[in-house]
This record gives C-alpha cells, sequence and structure tokens, in this order.
C-alpha cells in the first residue's frame, strides 16, 4: 500500500507541472501548434529520469520508496504519450506530414538522447 501511495502522490505532482508547463505554452509563447509543451514535458522528463537513473545507479544504497515516488511517479504523470499520440493524430488528420515526422521522430530521438545525457552527468560528475 505505501508504494502505491507513493506512486499516486509522485503522480499528482508531475501532472500538475505538467499542466502548468501546457499554461505557460499555451499563454506566452506564441505559437499555432500544441505539440511545444508535450515536446518540452517528454523531453525534459526524459533528462529528469536519466538523471536519477544515473543518481540511483551511483548510489551505493538506493532507495526504492524514492524511486517509486520520483520516476515512477513524478516522471510518469508529468510525461504524457497519451497526449504525444493524440497531437501526432491531429497532425496527419490535418495533413501536416512534415511536422508529424519531425515532432514523432524528433520526440523519440530527444527523449533517448535526454536519458543519456542525464545518467552521463551523473556518472561523469558534469
Amino acid at each position: 500500500m505505501k508504494s502505491a501511495l507513493l506512486v499516486f502522490l509522485g503522480g499528482g505532482l508531475g501532472s500538475l507541472v505538467r499542466y502548468w508547463v501546457s499554461l505557460i505554452f499555451k499563454y506566452q509563447v506564441d505559437t499555432k501548434l500544441d505539440i511545444y509543451g508535450t515536446l518540452t514535458v517528454n523531453v525534459l522528463g526524459s533528462l529528469i529520469i536519466g538523471l536519477l537513473m544515473g543518481w540511483f545507479l551511483k548510489s551505493e544504497t538506493p532507495n526504492p520508496n524514492l524511486q517509486l515516488l520520483l520516476i515512477v511517479g513524478f516522471c510518469g504523470g508529468f510525461t504524457t504519450f497519451s497526449t504525444f499520440s493524440s497531437e501526432n493524430m491531429s497532425l496527419l488528420k490535418n495533413n501536416l506530414y512534415t511536422e508529424f515526422l519531425l515532432y514523432g521522430l524528433g520526440s523519440l530521438l530527444l527523449g533517448i538522447l535526454a536519458v543519456f545525457i542525464g545518467i552521463l552527468v551523473i556518472k561523469k560528475g558534469f
């Protein structure tokens, strides 16, 4: 039960932060596409996951409760594959094929790169 509560709390906080980021893009950034907020949280979330993974791997006594709270909970709530998928369908529906390819492939590549950079930063101590 404790594990479920940790994931619940972290997920709620991550979802709230994701919502705030989407509001920043909605009201502060002049753009016609809604994809930039999702791209930002997914890449930033990937970087955070990489940093956390590197930190937990480097730790001599990793805390499984903290891993549940931060990686599974917070990062799981912060990043959003369902919104990413929905936005890709919207791009296809609107015949924005170039944007679809750039957003889809860019999100995938940037996400993987961000996790790698996060782990590398922690391992190398930058």
